[in-house]
């Protein structure tokens, strides 16, 4: 497989990790881990076919062990949070790891975006590509039933990455994975993402208290959650409110659910580079990257600072279990199968 090369990462409590680079037709590059399931690298062209990562990240293994920002990774069993750490399911209360405050993130302690995952290479007429394979036991961070998901990144011929993620369980349980990818389409050393222009396909949002969705759906029309036209993330950032200030928030997507659509559309006035997002989850997490300080040394010896990258999250709804008529988005019974698609496509003008 010459558009697939594997190399050694290091290894995790014994387990050996693996690099793999990715490489197109036109020469694009993806690099992705099997710790995490993660991308670490995506370089991609500006308008004047100049090549720059556009990806937040590490230059090691170690480093993405020491540090929760989930730079790349699947997060799962279930992404985003569940409120008060706990949820009914079948008549039973489950409780979960509180891992952002009284809350449940991305999983738990130690959520997928923690696990070695299993890797197949493959070469494929679209483009060279990774699948990743995870068993969770039943009983792992709390949740009820085995699950066996796997995450398929492929890096199209037509500079597009596309991810499908597929999992199944022998009870019923709850699933919902997330990409965690950091964007930063002027390269992942070249400040912060306060002057990128970003279009959602929402005309709704999930409020919570402050970010914890609580049940019920607001009209985005003339707020600063309001997205249907592009406009910088910076112009009504300071208007959002947040300890820190910022957006870190669920848009309910246009269209029906489990098909794939357009999400967003996000362009960097100076590059040219332009990143568009189809999906078919229900929703989108939107987060301006408010909790990186400066404290942590990513790619190249860069500090990531406030606003340093952005996240595209495409999702359940957040504290989907605890809010009946979201629930289904998130419960996954023995013989169905979970699916999630999203497809990233990179072009510059």
């Amino acid at each position: 497989m010459n558009d697939i090369e594997r190399s050694g990462f290091g290894q995790v409590d014994g387990q050996a990790v693996d690099l793999y680079t990715l490489t197109n037709r036109q020469g694009r590059i993806l690099k992705l881990t099997s710790y995490g399931a993660a991308v670490t690298e995506l370089h991609v062209p500006d308008r004047e076919g100049r090549l720059a990562d556009v990806v937040l990240g590490f230059d090691n293994l170690q480093a993405y062990v020491d540090h929760r920002a989930y730079f790349g990774a699947t997060v799962g069993r279930v992404a985003n949070r569940i409120r008060g750490a706990a949820f009914m399911l079948e008549g039973r209360r489950y409780e979960v790891a509180a891992t952002d405050g009284i809350h449940h993130l991305h999983g738990g302690r130690r959520g997928w975006d923690r696990a070695v995952w299993g890797a197949t290479p493959l070469s494929t007429d679209r483009g060279p590509s990774v699948e990743f394979t995870y068993v969770s036991p039943d009983g792992d961070e709390g949740y009820p039933g085995q699950v066996v998901a796997s995450t398929r990144y492929t890096l199209t011929h037509e500079d597009e990455l596309l991810i499908e993620m597929q999992a199944e369980s022998d009870q019923t349980t709850l699933v919902y994975m997330a990409h965690h990818t950091y964007w930063n389409l002027g390269g992942h050393a070249s400040g912060d993402i306060l002057d990128h222009e970003l279009s959602l396909e929402s005309e709704i949002y999930t409020p919570g208290d402050p970010v914890v969705p609580v049940g019920h759906l607001e009209a985005i029309a003339g707020t600063p959650f309001d997205f249907r036209k592009k406009k910088p993330i910076g112009r009504d950032l300071e208007l959002v409110g947040g300890s820190p200030v910022g957006f870190d928030h669920n848009w309910a997507v246009l269209g029906v659910p489990g098909q794939l659509r357009p999400v967003a559309r996000l362009a960097h006035p100076g590059s040219g580079r332009v990143l568009t997002l189809d999906a078919d989850a229900p929703g989108v997490q939107f987060y301006s990257g408010n909790f990186l300080d400066g404290s942590i040394t990513g790619k190249g010896g860069q500090r990531y600072a406030q606003r340093a990258g952005l996240c595209l999250e495409t999702q359940a709804f957040p504290n989907a279990i605890n809010v009946p008529d979201w629930a289904e988005q998130v419960v996954l019974k023995d013989g169905q199968e979970y699916r999630h698609t999203m497809l990233h496509r990179f072009t510059a003008s």
